[in-house]
């Protein structure tokens, strides 16, 4: 397996237009990546070029030691997974995974010992004989990550390959890839909009936005510690809630003050918010740190109560999903299943306001 580094590795089209700029990731040997981001960003754009089907317009990009600027992709010593399968219609289960190395004119005995390795390890060996049209979406997907294992690349590479499959599929299918991950102990490169998938399979996560690195870091540092707006909004479901305000003083300490919301903060906020007194600040929340008082523990410090009006109502089965305003600012609670609410109706929260979160309203970066 190979580390992978992409240092400053531009691609701009005629035009003028940047795909992807200035991008410097370090992929670790053995390392599960995920690239996320909004259609648009750039993410897949960045994984075609690491696999040389994108050429790149500045920029180098090593695959192990080796400079693969101008390396063909099938001398890249890569494999890839497409949203798409690109499977080959007219050939069974077993000639879609050897095709590969048959081109590369391994041994017979070598190729059908790879095969049926990797159709073990993915569960399909009861398919080897079928063509693709005999097989579900599921099925599918497995055959175009066997026929990658089976080539037993440096790298993986894999483009939205879940994005085709149903709710529930996409669920197991997620799992199955973080457990090939485990048992191949590959490096890993994969690419989704789906911020819920790349939490839940990355070592680390990259957040790209209009082709720039918003952020990279692990799942729970992007969650608890979001460098900017976009990435708090991006990571995590629901999203963040946000709300434009001033910050006030009251003598013992800062005020999130908007309209008819006025919030005392707790100290830990009190020096990184000095600087804005008087001034505009984005405040934000998590659904899930806003409570209800008849369900949960509101007592502790740093608990605000804000009165709100019920919009819309989601039950999710564990949880509901309140759809609120107070004054102008709507926002998401996520609450316990058991909390009484009805359309329409004024009801009481508490924001847990140690978990709160600020952001300057000009650069969007973190304040705190």
């Amino acid at each position: 397996m190979a580390r992978v580094q992409l240092k400053s590795v531009w691609k701009v089209y005629p035009g003028d237009v940047v795909a992807v700029n200035e991008v410097s990731l370090d992929i670790q040997d053995k390392e599960f990546l995920v690239l996320v981001g909004p259609s648009g960003c750039g993410k897949s754009t960045t994984l075609r070029m690491v696999a040389g089907l994108e050429e790149i317009t500045k920029g180098e990009i090593y695959i192990g030691d080796r400079l693969v600027n101008d390396v063909a992709p099938k001398d890249r010593d890569i494999a890839m997974v497409f949203q798409n399968y690109a499977l080959y219609p007219h050939m069974t289960v077993y000639d879609n995974m050897a095709f590969g190395l048959k081109l590369r004119k391994f041994p017979k005995h070598e190729i059908k010992a790879r095969v049926q390795e990797a159709a073990r390890i993915l569960g399909i060996e009861n398919l080897l004989d079928r063509k693709p049209k005999a097989l579900s979406g599921g099925q599918r997907q497995r055959v175009a990550v066997g026929r990658a294992i089976v080539r037993q690349p440096a790298v993986f590479l894999f483009d939205e390959p879940l994005s085709n499959l149903d709710a529930k599929l996409r669920v197991q299918m997620r799992t199955e890839i973080s457990k090939l991950h485990s048992r191949l102990q590959a490096t890993m490169i994969y690419v989704t909009h789906d911020q819920v998938e790349a939490m839940t399979m990355g070592d680390r996560i990259v957040v790209m936005k209009d082709g720039v690195v918003q952020q990279v870091a692990d799942p729970i540092s992007l969650y608890d510690s979001p460098a900017n707006k976009f990435v708090a909004g991006f990571i995590g479901s629901p999203p963040m809630n946000f709300m434009d305000g001033t910050i006030e003083g009251n003598g013992g300490g800062p005020v999130f003050q908007e309209g008819s919301v006025s919030l005392t903060l707790p100290p830990k906020f009190k020096d990184a918010l000095a600087a804005y007194k008087g001034r505009r600040v984005v405040f934000g929340i998590r659904p899930e740190d806003i409570m209800d008082p008849g369900t949960q523990a509101t007592e502790a410090p740093g608990m605000a109560k804000v009165a709100a009006q019920v919009e819309v109502i989601e039950p999710m089965g564990a949880e509901i999903y309140l759809y609120l305003t107070t004054g102008k600012n709507p926002f998401i609670a996520r609450v316990d299943p058991h909390v009484q609410a009805r359309i329409d109706e004024s009801k009481t929260l508490v924001m847990d306001l140690n978990k709160a979160h600020f952001f300057d309203p000009e650069t969007e970066r973190v304040i705190i």
